[in-house]
C-alpha cells in the first residue's frame, strides 16, 4: 500500500493540526497488515440520546479480517459507536442515529433490514461476561436452535468446535451440564465469545472484554483475540493502550469535543502510536492527556 497523506485534515502553518482538525486520511507508516478491504463503511455518523450529542460526524472504514481498536477517554462515544454497528442502539429509548453505515454492501440503517440476521453476522461481546443462567452446553445450544439449527449432531460438532476455538474444551468437556455461572470470570468471557462464534459471525464487536478480568485471565482473552485475527473482523473498545498496541492492526482515537464525541485520528496502529498526525493523539498515547 502506498503512502497517502492527501486526505489529512487541514494543518496549521507550523505543521501541527489545530484543535478542530480531524485526521481521517492517516499517514501510512510501516508495512500493511493486509490488502485493506472495507467490510464496514461508516460515513457522517451522528448519534443523539434525547437532546445530548454522543457522536458527531464519524467516518471511517473497518477492514475485513483485521482488528480495529477504538481508544480514547471515557465518555467520548466509543461504546455508542460500537452499538450502532449492529443496531443495538435501537433498543435505547430516545436514541437517534443519522448518517450511513454499510456492511458488506448492505444499508445497516434500512428499515427493511432483518436486524436479527444483522446481529448474527455482527456479534457483540460485552465488558462484563453475561452467560445465560443455564448449563455450559445450553449457552451454546440455545442461540443455535433459535437460529434454526435442529440436528443434534451438528449442534454437538459446532459446540466442540467453538469451545476449542476459545481454549475451553479441555477445561469444561467433562462438565458441560454444570451451570455456566460457576465458571471463573475469564472462562465466562471465553464462553460468551464461543457463544457468539457459534453463529459464525463475520464481525465481533468487543466492548472492553478484558476490563473486568484479573491480569492472568485478561492475558488469556487477549491471546484469544489475537488468534481470531484473520478469521473474523474485530472491533474492540479498550482503555489499555498497551493492549491496543499489541493486538490491533488499526486504531481510532475518539475524543469529546464541545458538541460531542469526535473521531480525531484513524490509521494503522503503528502510525497512530509512533507517528500520530494530530497533537491530541500524540498527547493521549504518550500519557499526557486523557
Amino acid at each position: 500500500m502506498t503512502t497517502n497523506t492527501s486526505n489529512t485534515s487541514h494543518c496549521a502553518d507550523n505543521g501541527n493540526p489545530p484543535e478542530h482538525a480531524y485526521t481521517l486520511g492517516p499517514l501510512q507508516v510501516g508495512p500493511p497488515c493486509c490488502d485493506p478491504e472495507p467490510l464496514l463503511r461508516v460515513d457522517n455518523l451522528s448519534l443523539h440520546y434525547a437532546d445530548k450529542i454522543a457522536l458527531e460526524n464519524i467516518s471511517l472504514a473497518i477492514y475485513r479480517g483485521c482488528i480495529t481498536a477504538l481508544i480514547g477517554p471515557s465518555g467520548c462515544g466509543k461504546t455508542s459507536f460500537l452499538s450502532s454497528l449492529n443496531r443495538l442502539t435501537d433498543m435505547i429509548p430516545g436514541c437517534r442515529v443519522s448518517g450511513s453505515i454499510r456492511f458488506d454492501g448492505l444499508d445497516v440503517r434500512s428499515p427493511n433490514l432483518d436486524v436479527q440476521h444483522l446481529r448474527r453476522d455482527i456479534g457483540m461481546i460485552f465488558q462484563k461476561p453475561v452467560p445465560f443462567p443455564l448449563s455450559i452446553r445450553r449457552n451454546i445450544e440455545l442461540p443455535l436452535r433459535e437460529h434454526g439449527m435442529r440436528s443434534q449432531a451438528e449442534i454437538n460438532d459446532r459446540l466442540q468446535e467453538v469451545l476449542r476455538d476459545v481454549g475451553l474444551w479441555d477445561e469444561v468437556r467433562e462438565r458441560l451440564e454444570t451451570p455456566a455461572q460457576a465458571l471463573s470470570g475469564g472462562q465466562q468471557q471465553r464462553l460468551c465469545i464461543a457463544r457468539a462464534l457459534a453463529l459464525q459471525p463475520k464481525v465481533l464487536l468487543m466492548d472492553e472484554p478484558c476490563s473486568a478480568l484479573d491480569p492472568i485471565a485478561s492475558a488469556v482473552v487477549e491471546d484469544l483475540i489475537s488468534r481470531l485475527q484473520g478469521r473474523y473482523t474485530i472491533v474492540i473498545v479498550t482503555h489499555n493502550l498497551a493492549q491496543a498496541r499489541r493486538i490491533a492492526n488499526y486504531a481510532a482515537l475518539f475524543w469529546m469535543q464541545e458538541r460531542g464525541g469526535r473521531l480525531i485520528e484513524f490509521g494503522r496502529c503503528q502510525q497512530v502510536f509512533e507517528a500520530p498526525a494530530h497533537r491530541l493523539t500524540a498527547a493521549y498515547v504518550n500519557g499526557q492527556r486523557g
